[in-house]
């Protein structure tokens, strides 16, 4: 074969297997659609932010073969159910919290937080790099769900009330919107605890027949009106120091996935996780300030409430691990570490904190 002969022979084979390279290369690229449903109001740009910020970058990163549609609660199934939808295989993944679903299982509250718990940064070095996330995903199995971290709203407000609390006294009875854990702490102190789905919240707030209702912070809050029908704005929120919001994937649907279109998701998350809590950080002060030039009366609450209710949360959590199996493998390995976290911060973030809170106001 001469050198010419050669050269074609080697271009046309050349060309076969970019032929018969191509099919591989869309294989490894199926066209996938997935729906999510999330638990919170179109409204609340920031939370059902989350849902559509991951779904645009999942479909940024794949050329558009693998997209995720975004329902908001009732489109599908209402706000509350959004885990038993993901479950069921009604939707293939949702974003919740999965401390709405305590009533199957306390221990759904540990992937959110617990109240007196973490912050959203100790929250993500638990889940990240101590153990907390390989816990998450054992527990979720169970549910036929894979959970990821995917957003988180940093330490809560106290909530909204129509009147002032001054005592433990002034707890007895109020009907509070309260979820998670939270909402049985707030009962063992006589609250009356009621979970409603953050759309349905004002017009029960409206109606009188709720008392109180936490929900997030200033930026969820002032679009949610409360300051119009409840005027006493308390902090801090307690039962939530954070809430992480879970990406949660049917689990059947998260195995079929290519190995790059989970690394894709678990990126999305990733970065949907850090911007989720860099918007609020962002927003709430701004958020806060309207609020208070509207009629926000902002209150702490008093020292014999927040006493009271750390003495019940250990008290309750120890009663769970002596009585739940999951439980008290959450919080074996929660204890120790929000222990070594406090005294860490302790040292170092707190008193630098507590000075700038002090002196900000000398700088001109």
């Amino acid at each position: 074969m001469d050198r010419r002969s050669f050269v074609k022979a080697a271009g046309a084979g050349a060309a076969g297997s970019a032929v018969i390279a191509a099919p591989a290369i869309a294989q490894s690229q199926p066209k996938i659609n997935w729906r999510l449903t999330s638990s919170y109001p179109k409204s609340l740009d920031t939370l059902f932010g989350i849902s559509t910020h991951v779904a645009k970058r999942v479909a940024e990163a794949t050329d558009n073969n693998f997209q995720i549609q975004v329902f908001a609660p009732g489109e599908i199934v209402p706000a509350l159910q959004a885990l038993d939808a993901v479950q069921n295989g009604t939707v293939e993944c949702s974003h919740t919290l999965s401390s709405f679903y305590i009533g199957k299982d306390p221990a759904f509250a540990f992937e959110t937080s617990l109240p007196f718990g973490f912050n959203a940064r100790q929250q993500n070095a638990w889940l990240y790099q101590g153990g907390g996330l390989e816990l998450c995903r054992a527990f979720m199995k169970g549910y036929n769900i894979h959970t990821i971290p995917s957003g988180n709203t940093g330490a809560q407000m106290g909530g909204w009330f129509r009147k002032e609390i001054k005592s433990l006294e002034d707890l007895k009875g109020l009907k509070f919107r309260i979820a998670g854990l939270g909402g049985r702490i707030m009962a063992r102190l006589g609250v009356v605890p009621q979970t409603i789905g953050g759309g349905d919240i004002y017009p029960a707030l409206e109606r009188g027949t709720l008392d109180a209702v936490e929900f997030s912070g200033p930026y969820d809050d002032e679009k949610l009106g409360f300051v119009k029908v409840a005027k006493y704005y308390y902090y801090p929120g307690f039962w939530e120091g954070n809430a992480n919001v879970s990406f949660l994937a049917n689990q059947d649907k998260w195995n079929e996935l290519p190995a790059s279109y989970k690394a894709i998701v678990e990126a999305a998350c990733a970065e949907a996780n850090m911007n989720c809590l860099a918007k609020y950080d962002h927003n709430n002060p701004d958020a806060l300030i309207r609020l208070a030039g509207t009629g926000a009366e902002l209150r702490p609450f008093p020292q014999e409430v927040m006493t009271a209710a750390f003495k019940e949360a250990f008290a309750m959590y120890g009663e769970l691990a002596a009585s739940n199996a999951h439980f008290k493998t959450f919080y074996d390995s929660f204890l120790p570490y929000w222990k070594k976290e406090q005294l860490w911060f302790r040292i170092a973030e707190l008193p630098f904190d507590a000075f700038n809170a002090q002196a900000y106001q000398q700088v001109k």
